[in-house]
């Protein structure tokens, strides 16, 4: 009934029932519009107008790289290839295969909007043109990474197109068998289901994009939300009109999305971002994270880098709001090796603004095992990478998400610091791990929900085409610099993934002995290239420090070094090394671990060759004691530490035998012990005779049998072991104090280890409680001083062996008066469980609410109780060379030579040792081990104590060396170039030379020094640094190696005439300073590695 002037609002008489929607029904119904089972009559089933696969028109030769090489283009293009053709299978897993494409477009398409080739492998692909630019990614099959559709060039329908296809037979996410996380099935094929021309409706496609917006819109907000409201019956509306066998519905149902959208809307195209950027609240930008190695080996990383960037490019061509932000310097250094084409149309871009290098890091490392010098130079390498390339270091780092609506609520309801002014948030979207990045229609998601905003406050308005730079400038500003955003302090605990600290030891152990060489290396070619009298002989190695420095960097990354990856990524790093069994580490005896990472094994070859150079030029003539084909009659040792030290080390017998008085104990191998007393903490020593030991009267280490038990002792500590193999007592003699608390022992331990998510990567906190103890098969005395007392005990655990060296020394290993010796493990296993978690624990009479584990540059505390929530999660935790648990008084450290899980559970302190995951490796750490660890007691709790040290001694033995003795005066004179006076809790942790040097011979260039120092123990403290070097000035600088501000250097002389130069440094708590010194051109002082 129509309404008339001045009658009723309203009619007289209802027409029927007019009830609301049922929400949830109207939702499912929703979800029907496109596939599932009526994906014949809905919209799917108008999304194309024609499709060919006629070999009229399309043509498809192929040519497979043989076994699992990667052909390059220019090889692989000429190639014999042969026809090929859709429904052809191609494999096994990790193969390569080159396909030839030639294509003419049907006549009758001519006009059409759009024409595109659809190839899907079923795995995944890469477009290129004929000269090798790589064009676009493909992700074949089904998930939500399908991208199959390759857009030809409407310019060339009337001829013919040519492209090259490498087709990788592997999937976005490897080749899981079944799960994704499981080990992959190495013996998949993988089909071409379509290599088809075909036309898309784009009006049906924009209707579906449409559709999925308002679809989505519907699903996020609440029933009482008039936007939600609003986007379902919009959409349900659709839906009633849209007809699949009339296609004039699609422009009717298109107008219907926009009583939501705007009219007109679309044809703003990216000009529906228009406005200040401020003033949106979300800022969106592409990000694609690519794992740099994980459930695929590094080799498909670097082509899953550019199929992922080249679509990207793509995308910016076709939608020119589109920002892309990548990060890991490594992956730009590949791209621009295997596909300089790609690099130089990515560097367009880049100077354009729309592809946006971020991160700073050489990968996306691992944050908690890496030492602090290693971090530094992730940054290091990452920002010299980009500024070299690119022009400029980066700022700011990023993650992916989707483009979701749900993306974008959360955008503002999950906003944590809305309080500070911080009205923004940032969206970088696009599929990754696997790489992928963002898809078309994330874009068009974004822009119609853009445009959804410009006429509701109910959804943050996204922003596009900006920068990450922009956005956090942004922030600056609206949060008064920054002053008004929140802080925290403290350690940011992970709550997940604590079996990352154990998984894969190899890798582990790897990573530990690399970082060490590389100081090393660092530490003597510093000295030798700035020596007076050698540096015009010898050159500092930097191609070859940077070429080992990137291996190590790389093998950092985030599911490489955590023990996360497939075997796959282990296997093809980890093989034997085809040479007699050796030492894999110049300073280690170590000859069991025949396995080792391939990049480790280059870092120990090349590294170890680059070390021995370094230390014949500081020390001509000499020669690794292990060497038996060296010559020389005295012994010394090389210390690359800065402190005081005492050594008990281990050399073949026939040097021994050769060096008259320098054995003063045969080993339980046949092999020979010497004593090396570094008190002063010089860089070279002598080996301590014997009859400077009778002389000195040093109290003899002693190992005897009473009874059933095994007692280890010397003049300050007995150690009582059972015939178990645990220990049962430690005392202090001095104090007569017993340090195992009683009736208890200290030994292996054994967890069933069975997460219930993430095998690799978890450990659940009631693995605890499946706690069992490792008793010895054996136990046995090896050795009974004077040097050294030691038992062998021997375990069997299941179908594995756990041999351990049990010792303890005559002295410390650290140079103090009352400091007391290490109860040593050597340990050897040959590990076959799975399932099984194996650790060590000590359980002592100290009572502490707080344990400490050193990290990088300093230390973490943690609860030793499980008081709350966030203290029952830290029944795992990471640490670096030691943990220690202390009261007043007194304190036991757990130090380590490789390995980062720990934990304390009141006064029962644990290390952990092997992990046996089954997935994603099926064979996770099965073989053989080597690993060293010791307990420390040490008067004293751990502020007094030199537990930072003994770290850092326990993992950098001396480096023994014979040389004749007429050169042995001139070898002791080598002393440390810099000497620290003042306050004993900084120390100097690395030595190297400016990365901005000239290096060559006899360059009249400056030379630069780079110190990096660091505040051990939490508290302030002034160090004097003094060096025999001619310092001409120096600065404190960034890890960039970036003036900060200037030192005042004092130069003065000694009373033998030497000048020396000196500044002063100031800390704070855990700062770490890097200082830079520049100097003399032209040095005329004389040996400059006098001590001052």
């Amino acid at each position: 009934m129509s309404r008339s002037s001045g009658g009723p609002l309203y009619p007289y008489k209802s027409e029927g029932p007019k009830p609301l929607h049922f929400r949830d029904l109207t939702l499912g119904r929703l979800d029907r519009f496109e596939g599932g089972e009526y994906a014949g009559i809905n919209l799917t089933s108008v999304l194309y107008e024609d499709r060919t696969d006629s070999t009229e028109y399309i043509t498809l030769e192929s040519w497979s790289s043989p076994g699992r090489t990667k052909t390059p283009f220019k090889e692989a293009i000429r190639q014999k290839f042969k026809p090929a053709k859709k429904g052809d299978t191609y494999g096994p897993s990790w193969t390569h295969h080159w396909f030839r494409v030639t294509l003419n477009v049907p006549p009758k398409w001519a006009k059409k909007e759009r024409v595109t080739f659809e190839w899907d492998p079923s795995a995944e692909a890469m477009f290129f043109d004929t000269e090798g630019l790589s064009l676009q990614g493909i992700t074949g099959g089904f998930g939500g990474d399908r991208r199959v559709d390759f857009i030809l060039d409407p310019k060339g329908r009337g001829s013919t197109y040519k492209y090259y296809i490498e087709v990788s037979c592997n999937g976005m996410f490897g080749n899981g068998a079944g799960e994704v996380n499981n080990p992959p099935d190495n013996n998949r094929y993988y089909t071409l289901a379509s290599a088809d021309l075909v036309v898309p409706n784009m009006e049906a496609w924009r209707l579906l994009w449409d559709f999925r917006t308002l679809r989505d819109l519907a699903k996020q907000f609440p029933d009482n939300s008039p936007l939600g409201v609003k986007c379902m019956e919009t959409a349900n509306q659709i839906m009633n009109v849209f007809k699949h066998d009339d296609l004039s519905t699609i422009k009717v149902a298109r107008g219907l999305a926009e009583k939501v959208f705007g009219k007109g809307w679309e044809k703003l195209g990216a000009g529906i971002y228009k406005g200040d950027p401020g003033d949106s609240f979300t800022w969106g930008v592409g990000n694609c994270h690519i794992d740099t190695a994980w459930l695929w080996p590094y080799s498909a990383t670097r082509q899953k880098t550019a199929r992922s960037w080249s679509t990207q490019i793509d995308l910016m061509n076709r939608y020119p709001e589109f920002t892309f932000v990548a990060s890991q310097a490594q992956q730009f250094a590949w791209l621009e090796k295997d596909y300089p084409l790609l690099f130089q149309e990515m560097k367009g871009k880049i100077d354009k603004g729309q592809f946006q290098p971020i991160g700073g890091c050489w990968v996306e490392c691992d944050t908690n095992l890496p030492s602090g010098e290693a971090l530094c130079r992730q940054f290091l390498y990452g920002q010299r990478f980009y500024k070299s390339r690119f022009g400029k270091y980066t700022r700011t780092f990023c993650y992916t998400a989707q483009a979701s609506v749900e993306d974008i609520r959360n955008s503002l309801n999950n906003h944590k610091s809305l309080q500070s002014g911080a009205a923004s948030s940032l969206l970088a979207f696009g599929n990754g791990d696997g790489g992928g990045g963002p898809l078309a229609p994330m874009l068009e998601n974004l822009r119609r929900c853009r445009a959804v905003a410009n006429h509701s406050g109910e959804l943050p308005k996204v922003t596009m085409g900006q920068s990450v730079e922009g956005f956090y400038e942004d922030i600056l500003k609206k949060t008064d610099n920054g002053e008004t955003l929140p802080t925290w302090n403290g350690e940011l605990y992970f709550e997940l993934h604590r079996g990352t600290y154990t998984s894969h030891g190899s890798i582990k152990k790897g990573n530990r002995k690399s970082e060490i060489l590389m100081r090393e290396i660092e530490f003597a070619a510093t000295l030798a290239s700035t020596g007076a009298s050698t540096k015009s002989a010898y050159v500092y190695p930097k191609d070859g420090l940077d070429k080992l420095w990137e291996g190590v960097l790389l093998n950092q990354f985030h599911d490489v070094l955590p023990g996360s990856a497939i075997g796959m990524v282990y296997v093809d790093a980890e093989k034997v090394i085809s040479r007699k069994p050796a030492p894999l580490w110049p300073h280690s005896s170590d000859t069991t671990s025949y396995y080792v990472s391939q990049i480790y094994a280059e870092v120990a070859e090349k590294g170890g060759e680059l070390l021995e150079e370094a230390l014949q030029a500081l020390l001509p003539g000499s020669a690794p004691a292990s060497d038996k084909h060296a010559s020389g009659d005295e012994l010394i040792a090389v210390n690359t530490l800065p402190f005081a030290r005492r050594e008990v080390a281990k050399i073949p017998l026939a040097t021994a035998r050769a060096l008259g008085g320098a054995a003063i104990q045969l080993s339980h191998d046949g092999q020979a012990y010497v004593f090396f007393d570094n008190v002063k903490g010089n860089t070279v020593i002598s080996a301590t005779s014997w009859e400077a030991l009778e002389s000195a009267k040093l109290p003899a280490a002693r190992a005897r049998s009473v009874g059933e038990a095994f007692v280890l002792s010397n003049s300050q500590l007995e150690v009582k072991i059972n015939k178990k193999g645990r220990i049962t007592s430690i005392m202090d003699l001095e104090l007569n104090r017993q340090l195992i608390d009683e009736g208890r022992t200290a030994g292996f331990v054994l967890f069933e280890d069975r997460p219930n998510n993430w095998d690799a990567w978890d450990v659940d906190a009631f693995h605890l409680e499946t706690k069992s103890e490792v008793n010895a098969t054996s136990v046995k005395i090896l050795e009974d001083g004077p040097l050294r007392a030691s038992i062998c005990a021997t375990y069997h655990i299941g179908k594995s062996v756990v041999k351990a060296f049990i010792s303890l020394d005559a002295i410390a290993v650290v140079a103090k008066e009352g400091a007391l010796s290490l109860i040593r493990y050597d340990t050897e296993v040959k590990w076959h469980e799975q399932h099984q978690f194996l650790k060590w624990e000590i359980p002592l009479a100290i009572t502490s609410e707080v344990a400490t584990y050193e990290n990088q540059f300093g230390f973490a505390q943690r609860p030793t109780h499980r008081n709350t929530t966030w203290d029952r999660a830290k029944f795992e935790v990471v640490a670096h060379r030691f943990a220690d648990l202390s009261e007043f008084g007194y304190g036991v450290a757990l130090l380590n030579d490789c390995k980062y899980g720990y934990a304390c559970e009141g006064s029962v302190l644990r290390l952990s040792l092997l992990r046996a995951a089954t997935a994603p490796d099926a064979d996770q750490d099965q073989g053989l081990h080597t690993f060293s660890f010791a307990v420390l007691p040490h008067r004293g709790s751990f502020a007094e104590s030199d537990v930072p040290v003994a770290g850092w001694l326990f993992n950098t033995p001396h480096h023994i060396r014979r040389l004749p003795r007429s050169l042995v005066n001139a070898a002791v004179a080598v002393n440390h170039p810099f000497k620290l006076s003042g306050s004993r809790n900084v120390i100097l942790d690395t030595i190297k030379r400016g990365e901005d040097d000239h290096f060559t011979a006899n360059s009249d260039n400056p030379q630069t020094v780079i110190l990096r120092l660091y505040e051990a123990f939490g508290g302030h403290g002034v160090v004097n640094i003094s060096s025999a070097l001619d310092v001409e000035s120096a600065t404190v600088c960034d890890i960039l190696e970036r003036d900060l501000d200037e030192l005042t250097i004092i130069q003065s002389k000694d009373s033998n005439g030497s000048t020396s130069s000196s500044f002063k440094l100031h800390f704070r708590g855990f700062q770490v300073v890097s200082v830079k010194l520049t100097l003399a051109t032209a040095s005329s002082v004389g040996n400059q590695w006098v001590g001052v």
